[in-house]
């Protein structure tokens, strides 16, 4: 009934736990208190006429059910409290926790789960833990507790009923146990259909334009259709499932007091017990059901919140990058007999061995799918080989720290982020002392610098994913976002993908110019970008087949030599087509 991974995750939170818990067992002793005081006047009332004094005699009863009411009332209030403070700093943490591990993954974060999916598991997830660990685990320790506490008092009025009372309790336990399994299924299906729905609906925004263009929108909307049907369809299983073990548990719990009130009664007639004791065991039976009646209700809420934190453990799961304690130094990266697979099954780099230079330009180049991107990966750290080393200064990748080594290191690709904000608070990022002049100056190395300045300054908004900006123009801010940052190590890969040629041959020009001073990787499928390079490899299929200049390999006559002279009257060609 507990997730010992989930609670795990509270952390130092889980005393908040305890602290509810205790209150809540105060308060139940309040609660037998008062019942006894109200046993205790009623005893009174029967036998006023045997007492002197009148009136006042009713006045301990009464003293004693106040300061039972006070207890209560202040123990739940506290408990409501401790409930509150909990389910916040849990979001917090766990969120925090999300965030971190979002970081530290980084392009791996979306390995086993969609966008769409992290963003609900970490909002509506994270909503349905809070109930977990706020409402759920604190009526567990409860209700697991109290039947036994009011056995322990009762036990010592009459036995026979405090142990029909304690025998019956395990019944809703059991109950629980049995929906539990089915509940389990049906939640798993929830958030499965819940996610499902979530990734149709931002495909369909995203891709909104290309539906209409297509024609295809009807389509789209008949498919959202039935995703959404779907999603209603296991929220009514839901609803069903809650409702039926929501009148099992009723019916336990009533059964057992109605079946402990019996023994009260026939404990009476046959035991000797006076009426008045009988009353308080008739009032406190139903305390032994109310608690585990409670928790069943709460159990729900948990089956959710349990389905959604399996969601969030398989993503805190993953195993990080393994980074080191040793500061970076140098700037030549070198990879050693590298061999990478991303499923085990097929290697995607198959014995790569490349170095990169403290500065100077270096390409990597090859058809679609041949391993270009996974060595940018390797540099980034993301993912880390199967066998073989990766070296920057000549110290292991794995025995940096990440922060060292991201300090040193800068990845512009085609699908760089660019944040909705002003231009300038984009730079900020990068360099958070960065002047007006450093920001133009970045501007004109990349040919934005005229339309930043004609369109809104450096104030301008940047509206989220860059919508009021085109992707050339958006590619652009980022590669000039990146030269504000003055690393040591420029990745570029695909980094011109979307820009026109006038502004990529300004570009490739200034790359080739920080290149004098810094250590340049340029991943290009158009290899007339590469030819000023110092050095060229040329990949296919996952391993590299040549190296060199371009006149080196030109000279060679193969896989590059060809791939560049099909390039060049493919361009040729479309150029006198366009005349």
């Amino acid at each position: 009934m507990i997730d010992k991974n989930l609670l795990r995750l509270l952390g130092s939170n889980k005393k908040y736990i305890f602290y509810a818990v205790g209150l809540m067992v105060l308060g139940l002793f309040a609660n037998v208190g008062i019942t006894a005081s109200i046993c205790w006047a009623i005893n009174l009332a029967i036998h006023y006429d045997e007492y002197s004094g009148g009136a006042i005699i009713f006045l301990w009863p009464a003293v004693c059910a106040v300061i039972g009411i006070a207890i209560r009332y202040t123990a739940s209030r506290l408990v409501g409290d401790l409930k509150d403070l909990l389910g916040r700093k849990a979001k917090k943490d766990l969120r925090e926790k999300v965030y971190n591990k979002i970081v530290t993954l980084g392009v791996r974060s979306t390995d086993g789960m969609s966008m769409a999916g992290l963003t609900q598991v970490s909002m509506e997830g994270v909503e349905q833990l809070d109930l977990y660990y706020s409402s759920y685990i604190p009526q567990f320790f409860y209700a697991m507790l109290a039947p036994f506490v009011l056995f322990g008092i009762t036990v010592w009025i009459e036995w026979r009923v405090a142990l029909v009372l304690l025998c019956c309790v395990p019944l809703i336990p059991v109950s629980i146990i049995a929906v539990s399994k089915y509940a389990k299924k049906i939640f798993a299906k929830y958030w499965g259909k819940y996610t499902s729905m979530g990734d149709s609906f931002l495909d369909s925004v995203q891709g909104l334009k290309e539906l209409k263009i297509f024609g295809a929108d009807e389509a789209q909307h008949i498919k959202m259709n039935e995703t959404s049907e779907d999603f209603r369809k296991i929220t009514m299983k839901v609803l069903v499932m809650q409702l039926a073990s929501t009148t099992i548990m009723d019916l336990v719990a009533y059964g057992g007091a109605g079946l402990g009130i019996a023994m009260a009664i026939l404990s009476v007639i046959f035991w000797d017990l006076s009426p008045i004791a009988a009353l308080f065991l008739i009032l406190v039976a139903v305390d032994f059901f109310l608690p585990l009646r409670a928790f069943g209700s709460a159990f729900h809420v948990a089956m959710n919140g349990a389905s959604a934190g399996k969601k969030i453990i398989s993503l805190l799961e993953q195993p990080d990058p393994v980074w080191g304690e040793e500061l970076a130094e140098g700037n030549e990266i070198e990879l050693r007999n590298i061999t990478f697979s991303y499923d085990g099954k097929r290697d995607v780099l198959k014995n790569i061995n490349m170095t990169f230079g403290d500065k100077g330009m270096t390409s990597i180049v090859g058809e679609s799918g041949c391993g270009k991107s996974t060595v940018v990966n390797m540099l980034f750290g993301a993912y880390r080989p199967q066998s073989g080393t990766v070296t920057v200064g000549g110290k292991a990748l794995e025995t940096l720290t990440r922060e060292s080594y991201y300090q040193k290191l800068a990845v512009v690709s085609y699908n760089t982020y660019v944040f909705h904000a002003t231009v300038r608070e984009n730079f900020e990022l990068a360099k958070p002392s960065v002047t007006d002049d450093e920001i133009f100056t970045a501007l004109e190395k990349v040919n934005l610098a005229d339309f930043i300045r004609e369109n809104g300054g450096l104030d301008k908004v940047i509206s989220e994913d860059a919508a009021n900006i085109s992707g050339g123009q958006k590619q652009r801010l980022a590669l000039a976002v990146s030269l504000v940052a003055n690393k040591s190590i420029y990745v570029f890969d695909e980094a011109t993908s979307n820009i026109d040629i006038e502004s990529e041959a300004i570009i490739m020009a200034n790359i080739k110019e920080l290149s004098k001073t810094r250590s340049v990787i340029v991943i290009s499928h158009r290899l007339a970008n590469v030819v000023p390079s110092d050095l060229i490899y040329y990949m296919e299929s996952g391993e590299l087949v040549e190296s060199g200049t371009h006149d080196e390999l030109m000279a060679k006559g193969s896989g590059y030599a060809k791939l560049y002279t099909t390039q060049k009257k493919l361009e040729e060609g479309y150029a006198e087509v366009t005349k």
